[in-house]
């Protein structure tokens, strides 16, 4: 039995409450352990610890200091591989060979990358005349911001926990941390880590607990939180939102989707099976960046669904130590109950369900796991709830299209604008439709292939603002202007 503590300023400690809340594994609902809850004593001391620190020796730390210590973190990742591998495995039921390959190592790759990319980036300076000849010039400069808040999801707990802390750590912030209450193990074990390359107290924290009335709340709405940096619901960040408003915290977030896959009739229909296959079915279909529209050009409209659906027949569901299995459980039955409650929503809304639509037997050992089978669906009409809301499972809806403009529309018919995936040869016809597409990412040709120094973010109810590379800097420092008159 796992204990769950929250790290506050460099050490373990147990909420005051003694409030605590169970941590399950949705492979076979095993008790994992207790996770303990954080009430606003937890939260505060938190913060507090991580002000504190910014006026201490992390106040000090130059920006080589500083990466240097995180290159640190990102090596004792790995030489801890296996250990964050099982927890992360144990908390989201997913295969080892996808974790293996994403979740650890590019949780890692995020502390050595983002040090890396804010170090070599120069700030602006520029030359100014003035009356009297001798002139002035203005010089840039990047300031940590002060106490980020950070609000991560379930899906990719350590991926996603690292994409934010790395950036606010390698700018000279200090971080807290509240991560799902679904998947607490990777972040609190990463405190752990921080305590062995001597990251001093207090510039990583972490609070364990729910949204309202928890954690989340008392996190948000702290008064000392200088910025907050969220993935996850839109619903949920339109709450965080209005607790920035007091004190006028700055935000970044990454909000929800219902991403189009667009598959013209000059596609390589191999990379298109196989690309639409992961971006509609890996990790269990709860990939924010996932396809759940799919359109394709009529005259391979068949042979596309076809195909798709003997992918879909070959996919091996299994425990995630299972070396064959490529395919997970949800992360909690309580998940389950929502995407389930969509595949019967599709039957209600008329759509033929070509392959999947319900639950599992997995057998004695497993059956009372978050399984659910991978899901096609044709026919539904474009206004369908299936059609326009998110459901983050394994699940896509094919409909046909005639021409570039008609599959635009449909694109672009969406309160969301996050990602989109557009699939043919012509590489002109490939570029127009990324422009016209309302999206803060588009794939020509690929899926999830994701270069750390560009932009991320979302357009519309799929987020505000943009990380990653030097787009980080906007949000983790303060710009500052020094006009020096000579």
């Amino acid at each position: 039995m796992k204990e769950y503590k929250h790290f506050i300023n460099g050490k373990y400690v147990a909420s005051e409450s003694g409030k605590t809340f169970e941590n399950r594994c949705p492979v076979d609902n095993s008790l994992l352990g207790n996770i303990h809850e954080a009430g606003e004593a937890e939260v505060d001391a938190a913060v507090q610890a991580a002000k504190a620190a910014l006026k201490g020796p992390w106040g000090k730390f130059t920006q080589a200091e500083r990466t240097v210590l995180l290159n640190k973190v990102a090596d004792r990742i790995n030489e801890r591989f296996d250990e964050f591998l099982h927890a992360e495995c144990l908390d989201t039921g997913k295969p080892h060979s996808m974790a293996s390959h994403i979740d650890i190592p590019r949780g890692a790759a995020n502390f050595k990358a983002f040090a890396e990319t804010l170090a070599n980036h120069p700030t602006e300076s520029f030359r100014l005349d003035t009356p009297d000849g001798k002139g002035a010039v203005n010089v840039g400069q990047r300031t940590p911001k002060g106490v980020i808040a950070v609000i991560s999801p379930w899906n990719l707990p350590l991926l996603l926990m690292t994409w934010k802390v790395g950036p606010a750590m390698a700018c000279g912030n200090t971080v807290v941390v509240k991560p799902s209450e679904e998947t607490p193990a990777t972040t609190t074990l990463l405190g752990d880590v921080m305590n062995e390359c001597g990251v001093p107290p207090g510039v990583f924290n972490v609070v364990h607990g729910f949204g309202g009335n928890s954690a989340g709340q008392f996190l948000s709405s702290h008064p000392l939180v200088d910025a907050i940096t969220f993935t996850g619901e839109t619903s949920t960040g339109e709450t965080i939102m209005k607790a920035a408003s007091f004190g006028l915290r700055n935000i970044s977030m990454e909000c929800g989707g219902k991403n189009p896959g667009i598959v013209f009739a000059d596609c390589d229909l191999e990379k298109a099976i196989e690309g639409t296959m992961r971006s509609a079915f890996d990790n269990c279909g709860q990939v924010c960046l996932g396809t759940e529209r799919v359109y394709v050009e009529r005259s391979i409209f068949d042979i596309f669904v076809k195909r798709m659906k003997e992918g879909v027949a070959q996919l091996k569901l299994g425990r995630p130590e299972d070396i064959e299995a490529n395919f997970g459980p949800l992360v909690s039955l309580k998940h389950r109950e929502k995407v389930h409650s969509y595949y019967q929503l599709a039957v209600k809304e008329g759509a033929t369900v070509e392959i999947g639509g319900g639950i599992p037997d997995m057998g004695e050992d497993l059956n009372d796991g978050a399984w659910i089978e991978p899901t096609i669906w044709t026919g539904l009409a474009d206004d369908a709830r299936v059609i326009r809301e998110e459901i983050f499972g394994p699940c896509c809806h094919i409909r046909p299209f005639d021409t570039e403009e008609e599959v635009i529309a449909l694109a672009n018919d969406t309160n969301y604008g996050l990602a989109a995936a557009v699939w043919t040869e012509n590489s002109a016809r490939g570029i127009r439709v990324a422009e016209q597409i309302e999206s803060g990412l588009v794939w020509i040709n690929s899926w999830f292939l994701r270069d750390l120094r560009t932009a991320f973010g979302g357009a519309k109810q799929s987020g505000i603002g943009r990380e990653g590379g030097v787009h980080g800097l906007e949000f983790y420092t303060e710009l500052k202007n020094i006009c020096i008159k000579l």
